[in-house]
C-alpha cells in the first residue's frame, strides 16, 4: 500500500511539473510593455529576495549583482518589449529562507515559480500587487499556515500550484473568483473541510489536484466545471457517496479518487456520460455492489483499478470489448467465477481475490 501511495503521489508531481514548465515557457511570451523603463525597481527587489536567501549551496545567486544586467541573472527572464523581469523561475536551486514583500515591486512579472525549494515561513501579503501573474508555483516548500485570501486577487491567474508544503485550513472562497484558472494543484498539504461549493464559479478548469489532504466532501456544484478532464482526490477523508453529477461530466478523462471513505454502487450507465474516460482509480475505498454491465461503453479506458473495496458479483464479459485498456486492477474485492478471455487486450497486471 505504501509503494503504490508513493508511486501515485510521484506521478501526479510529474505531471504538475511537465505543465508548470510549460506555463513558464509560454506566459513569458508577448507581455505588453510600458512606455517608460524602469529595471532599477526590479533590481531592488531581487537583491531584496537575495539577501532573505539564507543558503545557497551552489552559488547560483553570484551574478545577482549590479555589474550585470537584471535580465541577464539567473532565473530571470525579461520581457522582449519593456525590458522589466516578466519570469523569475528559481526551481530546483536548493535555496533556503524567505520570501521579502520587496517582491510585490516585480510589477510586470508573469511567471512566478519557486518550486523544490527549501522557502519557508508565510508568504507576504505584498505578493497580491502582481496583477499580471498568469503562473503561480511554490510547490515543495515548507510554506505554512492558511492559504492567503489574496491569491483572489489575480485576475489573470491561469496556474495556482502550491503543492507539497504544509498549509492547513480551509481553501479561501476568494480563489474561486478567478474565472481565467485551468489548473489547481494543493496537492500534499494539511487542507481540511469540505471542497468549497464556489469551485464551481472556475468554469474555465481543465485540472484539479486535491490529493494527500484532509477533504471530507466533494460538492454538487463541481459538475458546473464542463472543461474539467483530470479530477485527483485521492488519499483524503471522503466519505459517503459520490455526488451523480461526477460520474456526469462527459469531459472528464481521468477520475482517482483512491484512498478515501467512499461508498455506494457505481452507476449503470456511468461510461455513457465519460466517453473520454482513460483512467478510474476508485480503489481503497467501500464501493459495493456489481461492476456496471455497460462498462463497455468505455471505449477509451485504458486503466481500470477497483482494488481493495467492496465489489461483488461476476465481471460482465462485455468487459473484454475494452480493446485500449492496458491495466485492469480488482483484487481484494468479492468477485466470483472466472474471468472471461481477453483475446484484444495487453494486461499488464489482473488480480482477482
Amino acid at each position: 500500500m505504501e509503494e503504490r501511495s508513493h508511486f501515485l503521489l510521484s506521478i501526479t508531481f510529474l505531471l504538475v511539473l511537465q505543465y508548470t514548465s510549460l506555463y513558464m515557457a509560454k506566459l513569458t511570451q508577448g507581455t505588453v510593455g510600458a512606455a517608460q523603463i524602469n529595471i532599477t525597481t526590479d533590481q531592488s527587489a531581487l537583491l531584496a529576495l537575495k539577501s532573505h536567501i539564507t543558503s545557497d549551496p551552489h552559488n547560483i545567486l553570484v551574478n545577482w549583482s549590479t555589474t550585470t544586467s537584471v535580465c541577464n541573472w539567473v532565473g530571470i527572464t525579461c520581457g522582449a518589449r519593456h525590458l522589466r523581469v516578466a519570469s523569475l523561475n528559481l526551481s530546483y536551486m536548493g535555496f533556503t529562507g524567505t520570501i521579502p514583500p520587496h517582491l510585490g515591486n516585480l510589477s510586470f512579472l508573469v511567471a512566478l515559480s519557486f518550486n523544490n525549494n527549501s522557502f519557508h515561513g508565510t508568504l507576504p501579503y505584498e505578493l497580491s500587487y502582481l496583477h499580471r501573474l498568469k503562473l503561480v508555483s511554490f510547490g515543495y516548500n515548507n510554506f505554512v499556515g492558511s492559504i492567503p485570501s489574496w491569491f483572489g486577487a489575480f485576475p489573470k491567474l491561469q496556474g495556482f500550484y502550491l503543492y507539497g508544503n504544509q498549509f492547513s485550513g480551509s481553501i479561501p472562497t476568494t480563489i474561486f473568483n478567478l474565472s481565467t484558472l485551468r489548473v489547481i494543484v494543493l496537492s500534499g498539504n494539511q487542507l481540511s473541510g469540505g471542497i468549497p461549493r464556489e469551485i464551481g464559479n472556475l468554469t474555465m478548469l481543465n485540472e484539479i489536484y486535491l490529493d494527500h489532504n484532509n477533504f471530507n466532501e466533494i460538492p454538487q456544484e463541481i459538475g458546473f466545471l464542463h472543461q474539467l478532464e483530470k479530477l485527483y482526490i485521492e488519499f483524503n477523508a471522503l466519505k459517503g457517496h459520490v455526488p451523480m453529477v461526477v460520474f456526469n461530466m462527459s469531459s472528464l478523462t481521468t477520475l482517482t479518487l483512491y484512498g478515501n471513505s467512499l461508498s455506494g454502487g457505481l452507476p449503470d450507465n456511468i461510461c455513457q456520460h465519460h466517453p473520454s474516460l482513460e483512467k478510474v482509480n476508485l480503489g481503497d475505498n467501500q464501493f459495493a455492489g456489481p461492476l456496471p454491465s455497460k462498462l463497455w461503453q468505455c471505449t477509451k479506458l485504458l486503466n481500470l483499478s477497483l482494488v481493495e473495496n467492496n465489489f461483488s458479483g461476476s465481471i460482465p464479459k462485455t468487459i473484454g470489448n475494452l480493446t485500449m485498456l492496458k491495466g485492469i486492477y480488482l483484487d481484494s474485492n468479492n468477485f466470483n467465477g472466472i474471468f472471461v478471455a481477453l483475446p484484444c487486450l495487453d494486461v499488464i497486471q489482473l488480480y482477482i481475490i
